[in-house]
């Protein structure tokens, strides 16, 4: 297994499969790879070969994230799938908020490069009941925002929960700052989020790439209408299916359920040879 050439940095990891598929795991902007180190544990128990690489701007600090764009963040998925591609039969790729996004704009900028997609929490506007009121309005007027000087000064501390119910999972990823995971949003990223929404809403109506939309009800971040516009735009094929018993961090409070469920969805496409997304 050639393992070596996938791993560019301190904080991506790989973990080769048996039974043919693989799934790139994108964490979420201003998270890192360990982050999804609990889905990646139980999806190889089941056979698939994971890569969950570091996005790009990722992994240092908020000045160093605020010089990339959300282009640069999605090459960093495409290029994780054309190494990927190289190991397994099958690719798939599962994101968390925008992660998922990024994962999406990936397979449709490269088709056949990625099989099928697992978006967990879609996020288009920070407006689930733990955000403050302000969020919401901010995140609908980045177009006139991204014109002010003082904009790319601004950093958001992180919420009190951290989008985890558990507090098991909520002690954990408060340790993880040594592992790449940022302790603040920049405002810039919502200029990115914003414009990566865009994006991924015109290529939901003109691609038919097979997704699986996961949400909790309870999510604090992202209101479950998120994930109804997503539902109602996406144009191929496609499940909503709702998560219990956690907030926005699906893939923390309920990664077992995850799991079963992507599993369930990527078996359905395994047959394609993965092409690669990257030359």
């Amino acid at each position: 297994m050639t393992d070596n050439f996938l791993l560019h940095d301190r904080f991506s990891y790989f973990m080769p499969g048996t039974n043919g598929m693989g799934v790139v795991l994108v964490h979420g902007l201003t998270g890192a790879p360990s982050e999804m180190k609990w889905v990646a544990k139980y999806l190889n128990r089941k056979g698939y070969a994971i890569y969950a690489p570091l996005l790009a701007g990722h992994g240092v600090d908020e000045k160093t994230l605020i010089q990339t764009h959300w282009q640069n963040w999605t090459d960093s998925v495409s290029h994780a799938a054309a190494a990927l591609c190289r190991e397994v039969d099958s690719v798939f790729a599962a994101g968390i908020c925008v992660g998922g996004h990024l994962s999406f704009m990936a397979a449709h900028q490269h088709p056949g490069s990625i099989q099928a997609v697992s978006i967990l929490s879609p996020t288009f506007h920070y407006d689930g009941w733990g955000m403050p009121f302000f969020y919401p309005i901010l995140s609908h007027m980045v177009p006139v925002l991204e014109l002010l000087p003082i904009w790319k000064n601004i950093n958001f501390p992180e919420t009190e929960n951290i989008g985890v119910k558990s507090e098991k999972m909520r002690k954990l990823m408060s340790n993880l700052s040594a592992e790449g995971v940022l302790d603040c949003f920049p405002a810039l990223g919502l200029r990115e989020m914003y414009h990566l929404s865009q994006a991924m809403k015109k290529a939901m109506a003109q691609t038919a790439i097979p997704t699986l939309i996961l949400h909790a009800r309870e999510d604090d971040l992202a209101h479950p209408r998120n994930a109804e516009l997503m539902n109602k735009i996406h144009q191929g094929p496609h499940e909503l299916h709702w998560i219990d018993d956690s907030y926005h961090m699906i893939h923390l409070d309920q990664y077992q359920r995850v799991v079963e469920l992507c599993d369930q969805y990527f078996q359905r496409y395994c047959t394609g040879v993965a092409e690669p997304a990257v030359a």
